[in-house]
């Protein structure tokens, strides 16, 4: 079984600026993680492959720090990872994004099954999945919580949905993204991280993915940020010390009467 895990490296903070000007995400000075739920494809990833052998191969796009996302995997246990990396593919949406990472796996031959987080928790949309699924023409499931069964021609999934779980069978290859409670992601050892250190990253350009600057990156990608609104918080709050505890109580039951809460 050759299985391709997708995944993103992810600002390790919740305070994320945009540039107003292009409207993407300013990454600059960050520090920088693999995206949370990109590690539970990852785990699922590896133990699929202890039961039934084969290999796990990673695939990221992004800047030339996405290595260290890449060997951090490495560490994990997968046993080869590649590098989607160009300024031409800066930029992209999810759809550019999608085109260039289905081109990518194109380029690296057969496989069974293409494993992915939920969502990342920068962008939030959970569509790159899906949408490297259809450009593949290959079936996907999502919200997948349980791998229940694996043949040789395809697998039976749990996956989440309103009414409670249902099961559903794919055939191979398929792409199945995944959410948090299909398992608990391993740490690296220590000799996992000598090997990662070692490991050769495979490098791939915007030059290998046979696409026109028009699909790629900012020019390819069809949605846009059109402008940006930060929230502002605003309090009329009144400080009352010990003394005017009693002051304060009858206050808050005044306010509280007129909100017609009591």
């Amino acid at each position: 079984m050759r299985i391709i895990v997708l995944l993103k490296q992810v600002p390790d903070t919740d305070e994320v600026k945009m540039d107003e000007k292009t409207g993407t995400m300013i990454r600059e000075g960050l520090q920088a993680i693999i995206n949370p739920l990109d590690l539970h494809a990852l785990e699922e990833a590896l133990r699929l492959k202890e039961k039934k052998g084969g290999e796990v191969v990673a695939i990221s796009m992004g800047p030339p720090q996405t290595e260290e996302a890449l060997r951090e995997a490495l560490a994990m246990g997968i046993d080869e990872a590649y590098l989607l990396s160009d300024r031409k593919l800066a930029g992209a949406d999810t759809w550019a994004t999608s085109k260039a990472l289905s081109k990518a796996i194109e380029k690296l031959g057969k496989f069974d099954l293409i494993l992915a987080g939920e969502k990342a928790t920068d962008g939030e949309t959970g569509q790159v999945g899906p949408e490297v699924s259809a450009m593949l023409d290959i079936p996907f499931s999502t919200y997948v919580n349980r791998v229940k069964e694996v043949t040789s021609e395809g697998l039976v999934v749990s996956r989440v949905v309103e009414e409670g779980y249902e099961d559903q069978f794919l055939p191979f290859p398929c792409l199945l993204t995944v959410v948090k409670d299909i398992n608990e992601p391993r740490m690296p050892t220590l000799r996992g991280k000598i090997k990662a250190r070692r490991a050769e990253l495979k490098l791939l350009k915007a030059d290998d993915l046979e696409l026109s600057e028009s699909e790629m990156g900012l020019k390819g990608s069809p949605t846009r940020v059109v402008k940006i609104n930060y929230p502002k918080i605003s309090r009329n709050a009144k400080i009352y010390s010990v003394k005017d505890l009693n002051k304060a109580l009858d206050d808050l039951v005044d306010i509280l009467k007129k909100m017609a809460v009591i």
